[in-house]
């Protein structure tokens, strides 16, 4: 045995010294490579729950420009998590599952300081609409029952109090018709238009005037709503076009409407296969990111992705579940001939969120590969969001990010915050609040996405603007300078200078989402690691309404914290 061991020590001792040398630079490379792959993982984003219980389930989320991000939930799902202060409660003998209610079912929620604070909504908020009026302030519209033509708003506030200011307030009898599944967006004269909703096939404005105190009918959505209470219409996707006529898509096609004269002035071709893409089927859509902006023809697209075939919901209301879409139709909506180009995701989703993000990808998150929208209706969580980067070659602008471990169903939602990360919350596919005993329980959790340009590795090229300050404000078509700095090597011809506007988010649709990339000219250099860019601001209320925006500079695909900004 002893001389076994000698041998073997013989042979370490007298090896080659090129084959040594081998074996260390395998092992370097094992190392190197283990490195790669951690690094590789790390530059697909990174996920961090923020609160493991809000109180409420976070159904509908706005970012307003004081940095706090208003959520609720619907008023008759029961006691919720967190209770109302000050001994508050809400009465109303008309509720069916609790007449007197003294706990919350909206909070503000601070993001610097990651805390909560109760809100008291008085009427039904479910399934309700809003935007962000050019004050700043939250105007939502609409809900169920007691709350369908009620409009309610909210006032970013400093100094929160425990009088009854700082919180919701309530307009009776607001709107015209019931407004339940609807969408609204800012135009450019700052009205909201609110659009369509279950058995309101029809638009209104809000706020009233002598020459706009009626609703409108919009027979396009009679057209697109599938009979036996199936719909696929609810909550139309609606952006602003460049032009300043609506783009309106609803169940598998859209039309370009002037609102101001009740005109459909053009009809595009259905997406291909035909299959439903709004509520309950469910799919999501944004207006991809406005460039050339000082062109005489600026190009709009917009990006169409997942949603359920034809007949997936009444088979998930069978108890029989459908696998969801796995394509995106893109279509640029000012073409003189129009056409869908057909892209396929690398994951199957419905109930999915689409998020703008500060670089101008399309961040695709939450949701599920089987079934629709709907109480109980989904299966299979798709805990992977997935990168859509939209200027990349055709087959290579989806990329695959690091999963969440928890289920993003029905009810979820995501809006993008102004340090880059993406703000993730809700999910409730029950009718009541539901902890225990079913796949999917109400989830009260908060968690935050970081995309990839947020991992350390990218500091030494994150910009940091100097100026101007946050809160500037600036009118359109102005030449306005902004000062950066960057830590390492900036490459000037790969900065730019984006404006996004913070969406109203509810049933993976952000209503009012935007982002311009601004005219530009050359960074100069102005001092140690400090820059100067010149940009234009938008020419126009068509391309940005008025109202607050995020501001970014953004070098090499790495955006800066945003400053919040407001054109008017």
């Amino acid at each position: 045995m002893k001389k076994s061991t000698s041998t073997s020590n013989n042979i370490l001792f007298f090896i080659h010294p090129h084959i040594f040398l081998l074996l260390l630079l395998i092992c370097q490379w094992a190392s190197f490579a283990s490195a790669v792959a951690a690094a590789l993982s790390s530059r697909s984003g990174s996920w961090n729950l923020l609160l493991s219980n809000i109180g409420i389930s976070a159904m509908h989320m706005q970012l307003l420009n004081n940095d706090r991000v208003v959520m609720f939930d619907r008023t008759d799902f029961g006691m919720s998590n967190i209770s109302l202060p000050d001994g508050k409660c809400r009465y109303d003998q008309n509720d069916t599952t609790l007449k007197v209610d003294c706990t919350a079912h909206s909070i503000e929620y601070d993001i610097a300081s990651n805390s909560i604070r109760p809100l008291m909504v008085q009427t039904d908020v479910w399934c309700s609409s809003g935007s962000v009026f050019p004050d700043g302030s939250l105007v939502q519209t609409g809900g169920f029952n007691d709350g369908e033509k009620v409009v309610r708003v909210f006032k970013p506030c400093s100094n929160v109090t425990t009088n009854g200011t700082c919180d919701w307030e309530e307009i009776q009898g607001g709107l015209i018709q019931r407004r339940w599944y609807s969408t609204n967006h800012i135009l450019p004269d700052g009205r909201q238009i609110i659009i369509g909703g279950r058995r309101a096939f029809n638009y209104e404005f809000y706020p009233k005037s002598a020459s706009a105190n009626n609703s409108y009918s919009l027979p396009f959505l009679v057209k697109t709503n599938d009979p036996n209470k199936i719909e696929n219409n609810l909550y139309p996707f609606v952006f602003l076009n460049v032009d300043g006529n609506l783009f309106i898509f609803a169940n598998n096609r859209a039309i370009l409407f002037d609102y101001t004269k009740n005109v459909v002035l053009k009809n595009y071709p259905e997406i291909p296969s035909g299959d439903p893409r709004n509520y309950p089927s469910t799919g999501s859509a944004v207006l991809l990111p406005l460039k050339n902006l000082q062109a005489q023809e600026i190009q709009a697209e917009v990006l169409v992705c997942g949603g359920a075939p034809k007949g997936s919901y009444t088979s998930a209301l069978n108890g029989n579940f459908s696998g969801a879409l796995s394509t995106c139709g893109r279509i640029t909506i000012t073409d003189p001939n129009p056409q869908w180009t057909m892209e396929t995701m690398p994951l199957a989703r419905t109930m999915g969120d689409m998020v703008i993000l500060p670089n101008g990808n399309v961040l695709i998150i939450n949701g599920a590969t089987m079934g629709t929208a709907g109480w109980e209706c989904g299966r299979d969580p798709v805990l992977k969001p997935v990168i859509y980067r939209p200027d990349n070659p055709f087959d290579s602008r989806f990329e695959i990010q690091n999963s969440s471990t928890i289920p993003r169903m029905y009810h979820s939602t995501a809006v993008l915050l102004r340090d880059g990360r993406v703000l993730v919350g809700g999910s409730n596919p029950h009718i009541y609040y539901n902890f225990t005993g079913v796949l999917f329980p109400t989830e009260l959790s908060l968690e935050a996405f970081s995309p990839s340009y947020l991992d350390s590795i990218s500091e030494y090229l994150r910009p940091q603007i100097i100026s101007p300050a946050s809160q500037y404000a600036f009118g359109y078509g102005q030449r306005m300078p902004i000062r950066f700095k960057v830590a390492g090597r900036v490459d000037i011809n790969l900065v730019t200078v984006t404006m996004v506007a913070p969406g109203f988010n509810t049933h993976s649709f952000t209503m009012n989402q935007r982002l311009l990339v601004l005219t530009s000219e050359n960074v100069k250099l102005i001092g140690d690691n400090a820059y100067q860019i010149n940009v234009v601001t938008p020419s126009n209320a068509k391309l940005a309404p008025p109202g607050y925006y995020l501001l970014f500079v953004v070098h090499q695909d790495i955006p800066s914290e945003g400053i919040w900004v407001k054109i008017q």
